[in-house]
């Protein structure tokens, strides 16, 4: 069936996207990788989990009962590997109709085909490399939120959290919160820079106040707040053991770390839309206009995905983008603007600044460093390649397979992109990104090979010598 609209990713912004276009009457159909709709934020527990509600529970329950309400096809549990129509064309050929090839949660192969796509990936999470950061015990801050909003599960006994950012107060708070201890809290951001950002945080009192309550927490259980600190070291036999902030040692057995977010590009980019880098947005992002369309007719991007604004902007950005592609399809006129929309922004700018990546913890990387835990990369193959004249992502990738193992750069993009452009001495910027390929996530040979056989192979007539 050829739906109207497709919405690609399931979080805050892509639930409100699809319950914004089928309750407008459009053919819609919203594809999900985890088993239930909610993205990070609003997270729901496994089927048979019985967790305790709060704010984030209640408000995702809302945006999942309006989004089973609209009438939008939902399928969940799919991993989307596969991108096509739109420009994704043979040359001289005019654009097709979008097409998402998944894996189904059944593990059949399905592909959906649409009018219109809305792209609401949401984020990967961003961690410097840090000498010790591949030890087991040391996971990223959103990961440990998966464990504490939707598993109820403690990372470690003895935590200590750092990186910058909202999300290193509310993971500390859930640890406290689920009977750990939380050995200290190590936050990059000043006190100065905190402060610089509450006239932003102020258009959203309701998550200012939540901020504050959650700091309240870490008063009351005497928790050490490091400022203007980072993690130097994770030591460990095999295993985390310790952290190390400068000259001050931590005995841990879990360390919850990461340095902000980072807008996930790779539909974006495999379609050839313009992008451009904006360090306070997260750093490469879709241009888009004013309804969320960008340069690739009948493409749309909301949520983080589009520019790092957090959960509370995402669902009235989605209905923007959802709107814009009703408008462009002739199935509903131009939408006044959403008042609430720049409102969220503010706050979530003010957020999104203090999260952009810091060159200078960049700079400290040693060279022994792993960079790309999929390769195995240290910073000082990346620094000889740049001096081999390496200038671009992709080239590094030649140079040295950085970027090239299951996470496709997702985890190393960041750091290893501002390691190059510090080498070469020019803007991050000037250094690019990873050319958008397939398949977007690691899937099995037979489901992307499908019926196709060797024998199918067309082979071209020789050509006369």
């Amino acid at each position: 069936m050829m739906h109207d609209v497709a919405v690609l990713g399931g979080g805050p912004a892509g639930m409100a996207a699809a319950t914004e276009a089928a309750s407008r009457g459009a053919r819609t159909v919203l594809l999900e990788e985890s088993p239930l709709p909610g993205g990070q934020v609003y997270r729901a527990p496994p089927a048979g989990f019985t967790l305790p509600a709060d704010a984030d529970r209640r408000t995702g329950d809302a945006l999942r009962a309006a989004l089973a309400a609209s009438g939008a096809e939902l399928r969940t549990g799919c991993r989307v590997w596969g991108l096509g129509g739109g420009p994704l064309v043979p040359q001289g050929s005019d654009a097709a109709p979008f097409t998402l090839s998944a894996l189904g949660a059944d593990g059949v192969p399905f592909t959906v085909t649409a009018r219109a796509l809305v792209l609401c990936t949401g984020t990967h999470e961003r961690i410097i490399p840090f000498p010790g950061w591949t030890l087991p015990g040391v996971i990223g801050l959103a990961a440990a939120t998966i464990l504490l909003k939707a598993q109820g599960v403690l990372p470690g006994r003895r935590v200590v959290v750092a990186g910058v950012g909202p999300l290193l107060y509310a993971v500390a708070a859930k640890v406290l919160a689920g009977g750990g201890k939380v050995v200290a809290v190590v936050d990059a951001a000043t006190r100065g820079e905190w402060l610089r950002a509450l006239p932003g945080l102020a258009a959203r009192p309701d998550l200012l106040a939540q901020g504050a309550a959650w700091r309240a927490k870490l008063v009351a259980a005497r928790v050490p707040v490091l400022h203007g600190a980072t993690v130097t070291a994770a030591e460990g036999d095999g295993v985390l053991a310790r952290v190390r902030v400068g000259d001050r040692c931590f005995d841990a057995d879990a360390l919850c770390i990461g340095h902000g977010l980072v807008p996930a590009t790779e539909a974006t980019r495999t379609y050839r839309a313009r992008h451009e880098h904006r360090a306070q947005d997260g750093g490469w992002v879709p241009v888009l206009d004013a309804r969320q369309r960008t340069s690739v007719t009948l493409l749309y991007a909301a949520g983080d995905g589009a520019g790092v604004r957090g959960a509370a902007a995402a669902p009235a950005a989605g209905r923007v983008a959802a709107r814009a592609a009703l408008q462009d399809l002739g199935l509903a006129p131009e939408a006044p603007e959403d008042a609430t929309l720049a409102r969220a922004r503010r706050a979530g700018a003010a957020m999104a600044g203090i999260m952009a990546l810091r060159p200078a913890m960049v700079a400290v990387i040693p060279p022994d460093t792993i960079i790309c835990r999929c390769e195995g990369v240290a910073r000082a193959a990346i620094d000889a390649a740049a001096a081999d004249g390496a200038a671009t992502l992709n080239q590094l990738k030649h140079f040295t397979r950085c970027g090239m193992g299951p996470c496709q750069g997702r985890m190393c993009g960041e750091a290893a992109g501002a390691l190059l452009a510090a080498a070469r001495g020019v803007p991050v910027a000037h250094v690019g990104f990873s050319t958008g390929r397939i398949p977007l996530r690691p899937v099995p040979m037979e489901a992307i090979l499908g019926a196709f056989d060797y024998a199918d192979i067309p082979v071209p007539a020789a050509a006369p010598i």
